[in-house]
């Protein structure tokens, strides 16, 4: 059967550079055989005189199953990117105010609760408590506090000892990406600035016009322009969600430190410490720190966050170049209007307390490739799907997000207050808040593909945060086991004390790939 050439969709056009363009850009080109003479062309169009948004660097272990899948040398990306591992997010002052009695930090890591005796939750609600529930059910909260790295020298490319993700500079990673893109993925490269989206009968984007007056046509175009959402936004009318009566923070302070000197410890996690209206992030790359304050104009002013950020810094006297990055929080009411889908920035954006830029960007791009449309006919069909699974997605992101804030025990400043206000919690969490107030949460409330943060994540979470979970007789009752599960967790800790004799620290780790490379998959 031969399908009607009008059918047919043989050009793509991401308009927009970044991490989310390229990434983008690469996903399709892998899938749709873009170096092939039979396959569908992508191409990338990016003005050279956009810097990139991007306010923070961090990223969660689905992108090292993306880098793999693109080809890319996990060797190659540490050396070119300024990368280091990071396990998880430790926080810092979110539970409780400082200076009051308890724990002033919880570790979210990347492994998975240990599953071999069953759910080891139930049981160590029930036993009172007497370690850290990171502690209790993984070995990966110890590692991080021991400053060690989550895998050796002799582990192949992309497998660790624990799970891991990275740390890394966003405009390195931009570079990278483009070079695999254009070299080995077959994505055509055009450094212009777009001066007119031009639309046609059907309402369909039909062509862009760059500055030297060229029309780039396309059969699908991917808008991945940023905040500005050119295409999808400015040219479609597709309005904007504003979510900030959920996620109050809507700027970001933002600077780079160098280190003091070559031997600085670098954290293998992420650092964010709640603050007065806020939170700031500190990043440890290689070759220097990525650090920033996210904040509520609403609940704070520029001038005294910027004194906050700074005191942070320990730079009183204002001598560390600090830019101020305003937010848009929220998303689009739809994600693929006629022939144009948006990824990145122009789809939406929350604060990026768990990293959730590059993972959202990074998960839709892979599934816009994975869905793409086999011919023109079809097109609303799968751009319905799309549009369904990534609203799933964005409203469970802002949920977990959200989690962070209302469940703290803080009330030291009005920021804190209103975020545990009910009428500022989505429905779906205040609804599941409610029932693991009466028992653990389970693997059945995250059943789709699209949960973005799932069960796991969640648990690190809440009783990180010390939420509480009544373990009456209604729970008791459904978990006998409870030798064998402090059995286990006793094996736990003796692994953790294992691993702290044969990990390396994380820094003398970075140096060793970059100088002598990982073994090869």
């Amino acid at each position: 059967m031969t399908i009607d050439s009008s059918e047919q969709i043989k050009r793509v056009l991401v308009v927009g550079g970044g991490t989310a363009g390229w990434l983008s850009a690469c996903h399709l080109a892998k899938k749709l055989a873009s170096s092939s003479p039979a396959g569908v062309q992508v191409t990338l169009v990016e003005s050279e005189n956009i810097p990139s948004i991007g306010v923070g660097e961090g990223t969660v272990p689905a992108i090292r199953d993306s880098l793999r899948y693109l080809g890319i040398s996990e060797t190659e990306f540490v050396r070119e990117c300024d990368a280091t591992f990071k396990q998880g997010i430790k926080f810092v002052n979110w539970v409780r105010s400082p200076g009051t009695i308890g724990p002033d930090y919880y570790h979210h890591v990347f492994d998975y609760p240990d599953s071999g005796a069953g759910d080891l939750t139930p049981y160590w609600l029930q036993n009172g408590n007497s370690r850290s529930f990171v502690d209790a059910v993984s070995v990966q909260g110890v590692i991080c506090d021991k400053g060690l790295g989550p895998k050796d020298m002799t582990v192949p490319e992309y497998e660790g000892i624990v799970s891991y993700a990275y740390h890394l500079d966003a405009a390195k990673f931009a570079r990278l990406l483009t070079r695999h893109g254009v070299d080995k993925l077959g994505v055509k490269h055009v450094l212009a600035d777009v001066q007119r989206v031009n639309l046609g009968e059907s309402g369909d984007i039909s062509s862009v016009t760059i500055d030297s007056g060229e029309n780039l046509e396309a059969d699908i175009f991917i808008d991945c322009t940023g905040f500005a959402s050119l295409l999808l936004g400015q040219s479609l009318g597709v309005e904007f969600v504003d979510k900030r009566d959920v996620l109050f923070a809507d700027y970001a302070l933002a600077a780079q430190l160098p280190y003091s000197d070559s031997s600085t410890p670098i954290p293998s996690f992420t650092i964010s410490t709640a603050q007065e209206s806020g939170w700031t992030w500190d990043i440890g790359l290689s070759e220097r720190r990525g650090t920033g304050y996210v904040y509520s104009s609403a609940h704070t002013d520029h001038d005294r966050a910027e004194a906050v950020f700074r005191g942070y810094l320990g730079d009183d006297e204002g001598r560390i170049s600090v830019r101020r990055i305003p937010m848009r929080v929220g998303h689009r009411e739809t994600y693929w209007k006629n022939n144009c889908v948006a990824i990145g920035l122009s789809q939406g954006f929350v604060e990026p307390l768990e990293a959730t830029g590059i993972l959202v960007y990074d998960a839709t791009a892979r599934m816009l490739a994975d869905t793409f449309p086999a011919r023109r006919s079809v097109m609303p069909l799968v751009a319905k799907q799309f549009n369904r699974a990534v609203h799933y997605a964005w409203d469970r992101v802002i949920d977990f997000v959200k989690l962070h804030y209302c469940i703290s025990q803080r009330r030291d400043h009005p920021f804190w207050i209103e975020n545990c206000d009910p009428s500022s919690i989505p429905e779906s969490l205040q609804e599941k808040l409610q029932l693991w107030q009466s028992q653990p949460p389970s693997v059945y409330e995250f059943p789709s593909k699209l949960e973005i943060f799932n069960l796991a994540n969640y648990q690190y979470v809440l009783y990180g945060m010390e939420f509480a979970t009544d373990v009456g007789p209604h729970v008791l009752g459904r978990h006998p086991m409870m030798a064998d599960a402090v059995s286990r967790m006793d094996e736990i800790s003796n692994f953790s004390s294992r691993l702290l004799g044969s990990l390396p620290e994380h820094r003398t780790l970075i140096e060793r790939i970059k100088k002598y490379g990982l073994q090869k998959i």
